[in-house]
């Protein structure tokens, strides 16, 4: 096969790597706190027979996470929670921790709050967050403290991954970090708030065209290049 070609189907795989991160996103447009995802492209190097020539090779497996925030949006649901500035809310996954922007919590039947996922919602200690059976009012505070009836329940922190960290996404709003994380600064939680999607979809839709033109465009590249060494064999076996 002609290097063109091997060069150019390198470039369509990424293409065809970044069509599905965008139809992904778009599919999270109305899931609350779900980040926005890129791919990052590379350029790599394969030797070739001859001496001191190599080929230049595309590659475009990494995904990178925009964390940007979201619009905050009021619901007036006590149990919805957002974060305003950095951070993420502590969850339980897989016997471990993970984090998360999507604060559209719940109760589950032993009065533990839960994400929509059915995960447990963590304190600033790693502690499960439990509403008493027939606690009254639930209030919670700018600082994270969660109360009943003016009596204190939990304090639910935002939290960031230590100075260098960059969480790994695990599933569509969920992270994970290698080490513990820490707490954040200059956040505040809001009761009553949810925390949108941070996809843009016209910015969406616009790169998924360009992407998609630049995809056929590679594929009619491949079929001139097919033809013309299908004419050159031919000529050169007449």
């Amino acid at each position: 096969m002609d290097n063109a070609i091997y060069a150019n189907l390198s470039r369509m795989e990424g293409l065809k790597a970044e069509l599905q991160v965008i139809a992904n996103n778009l599919a999270n447009i109305s899931t609350p706190g779900f980040k926005r995802e890129g791919m990052i492209f590379s350029e790599f190097l394969v030797p070739l027979e001859e001496q001191d020539v190599s080929l230049s090779m595309a590659h475009g497996e990494v995904r990178r996470t925009d964390f940007s925030q979201g619009p905050i949006r009021q619901t007036g649901n006590p149990f919805d929670f957002a974060i305003d500035g950095p951070g993420f809310f502590l969850v339980e996954h897989e016997g471990g921790q993970a984090l998360t922007r999507a604060g559209n919590f719940a109760q589950n039947a032993n009065g533990e709050l839960v994400t929509m996922g059915g995960k447990r919602v963590l304190d600033a200690g790693g502690a499960p967050v439990q509403i008493p059976p027939g606690a009254g009012a639930i209030r919670l505070s700018a600082d994270g403290t969660l109360s009943a009836d003016g009596q204190f329940l939990s304090a639910i922190l935002p939290v960031v991954p230590a100075q260098g960290e960059e969480p790994e996404r695990v599933a569509e709003m969920l992270f994970t970090v290698e080490s513990a994380p820490v707490p954040a600064e200059n956040s505040r939680v809001l009761q009553g708030f949810k925390e949108d999607s941070n996809v843009e979809a016209v910015l969406e839709i616009a790169r998924m065209i360009e992407v998609h033109r630049a995809y056929e465009q590679g594929a009619s590249l491949n079929k001139s290049e097919d033809e013309r060494i299908r004419n050159v064999l031919r000529t050169l076996g007449a």
